[in-house]
């Protein structure tokens, strides 16, 4: 049997999610201490800036599987434990039906997104290259993949502005009404930050500027996107330049506080300064956003920007829901279940036009 353990942004505000998140580098060694521990036989964890989820078998029952998941998740980032009410659990098949839901972008914060599906096959690689999965898991992941390129293939749940990194440069253009005349600094050469400075570019963005601790990743990423590079420890003097900064580092720290901010509005008075924190642990200090002209978002702030297709994607929820439990079913060869969608989360009802 699968089982589930996980909190989302669904459940939990960024700030337990970022106590939570684990970088990449760790996973390995985290999944091999639980197995160690026996607490598990196969698993996957997946941690991104809106979920942190343990998709496992055990020998252990479930109940207690899940208690000591628990612990072991709090004490590998050595956090204090969240509120009970931040956590899911789930036993099969319902696990397998989130994990569907999950690929085809149906629990995410931007409906119908693309991005989680290559995290979750990141997440899965990196299980299974280091031997921590099975045929269990090995089935189940990989019949979640093909869900979700079949849905996406024969419904409209992508239509429209669907990734983080196109809400993010949609937000710009709210605040800018010309990308042409401002600079955009990109703090962090990743995957979303290298998606969202491309997406910057082709809406017209004037110069860009990378930066990143390892210098050959910024300078390779600058020289693919015509922009240039600056070294790490110098980017808060190009900053003054920068009309956009995106924040997506790894750092488990603020790498912009208030104080920081502060000192460069001074150095460019009257013009607005739109900060976008990417970044799980967060990278800026959330009290930046109280200083006259500046506007900050993070990952949770990007549900309240507008989405001009969000009505037809979800017109398309009931046809993805079909297509995920006739394909749950057939997985588990088992009688007929019906599921019923989730509850929207209390941040749906949230304005789209509210500010961070």
């Amino acid at each position: 049997m699968i089982l589930l353990l996980g909190l989302n942004h669904r459940t939990a505000p960024v700030e337990v999610r970022e106590r939570l998140a684990f970088p990449e580098q760790d996973l390995p060694q985290t999944l091999a201490d639980l197995r160690t521990a026996g607490l598990a036989q196969e698993a996957v964890l997946l941690s991104t800036c809106n979920r942190v989820e343990l998709y496992a078998t055990t020998a252990l029952e479930p109940e207690r599987a899940f208690a000591e998941w628990t612990e072991f998740l709090c004490r590998a980032r050595a956090c204090t434990r969240p509120p009970d009410s931040a956590w899911y659990h789930m036993h099969e098949p319902q696990s397998l039906h989130h994990l569907f839901r999950v690929a085809c972008g149906l629990d995410s914060m931007v409906l119908g997104e693309t991005e989680i599906l290559g995290q979750l096959k990141r997440a899965y690689e990196i299980a299974q290259r280091h031997g921590h999965t099975g045929a269990r898991l090995n089935r189940a992941f990989q019949r979640a993949f093909h869900t979700a390129k079949y849905v996406r293939t024969e419904t409209q749940i992508q239509r429209g502005n669907v990734s983080v990194a196109s809400v993010a440069v949609d937000l710009a253009g709210k605040i800018f009404n010309d990308l042409a005349q401002h600079d955009v600094l990109i703090l962090g050469a990743g995957d979303t930050g290298e998606k969202t400075a491309r997406a910057l570019l082709s809406r017209g963005a004037r110069r860009l500027t990378v930066t990143n601790r390892t210098p050959e990743r910024a300078e390779t990423l600058a020289r693919e996107l015509g922009g240039h590079a600056v070294p790490f420890e110098h980017w808060l003097a190009e900053a003054e330049h920068a009309d956009i900064i995106l924040c997506s580092t790894a750092a488990p720290h603020y790498v912009l506080d208030r104080v920081a901010v502060e000192s460069l509005m001074k150095r460019r008075p009257h013009r607005p300064l739109l900060l976008i924190d990417l970044s799980v642990p967060r990278n800026i200090d959330p009290e930046a956003n109280l200083l006259e002209n500046v506007y900050l978002y993070n990952v949770d702030d990007l549900q309240s920007i507008a989405d001009d297709a969000l009505a037809l994607r979800k017109q398309e929820i009931a046809r993805c829901e079909a297509i995920i439990a006739e394909k749950v079913r057939a997985l588990t060869s088992g009688p007929s279940i019906t599921f019923a969608p989730p509850p929207p989360a209390a941040d749906d009802a949230r304005s789209s036009t509210a500010h961070a």
